[in-house]
């Protein structure tokens, strides 16, 4: 993600290089279950455009405590095979991260499921297939969110699941004292 933020045009070749096992909506990468997309080429086309032409922005700073409140989500998450940002218990993202420090300003968060590699978490929350608003790829490029925690582990359905959450600013608890 921080080359992603530090340099969108470089990483736009990783999203150009996914483009070619694009068949129609099917993403048929050598190795990989075929997975069909909502927008197929067409979201692709304008994430490698958005990459291209967007502004470098600093990169995030990872947070230990925002880290283990996304943990605690792939935990309760993952073993339920439920999926969305609100949890069976009710939780929600800024109530996870304020049990191990406290946020300031603005809060986001990005779920993505059934990848195994964090490239693939990435790329795949920039392209943003069939999502209204491009709205994961709007928290990654957000330059009001300066920390980040994130967490991956099993999830019952999809197999994997990565839980990345954003901050405009957080103190961890041992520095609230």
């Amino acid at each position: 993600m921080s080359t992603a933020r530090t340099s969108p045009r470089s990483y736009a070749s990783y999203v150009k290089d996914m483009r070619r096992y694009f068949y129609g909506k099917e993403l048929r990468r050598p190795g990989d279950i075929t997975v069909l997309t909502k927008e197929g080429d067409a979201a692709v086309v304008e994430a490698i455009r958005f990459l291209e032409s967007v502004k470098p922005l600093p990169a995030l700073r990872l947070s230990q405590g925002m880290s283990q409140g996304a943990r605690d989500y792939v935990e309760v998450q993952g073993r339920s095979g439920t999926v969305g940002h609100g949890s069976k218990e009710g939780s929600q993202p800024w109530e996870r991260i304020s049990r191990y420090g406290t946020w300031k300003k603005m809060v986001g968060e990005n779920i993505a499921y059934g990848h195994s590699r964090a490239r693939d978490v990435v790329t795949f929350l920039i392209i943003d297939d069939g999502v209204p608003g491009r709205g994961h790829r709007q928290n990654i490029f957000n330059p009001n969110f300066h920390v980040v925690g994130a967490a991956w582990g099993p999830h019952a359905i999809y197999g994997t699941m990565c839980v990345i959450i954003f901050a405009g600013e957080y103190l961890e608890k041992k520095e609230r004292n």
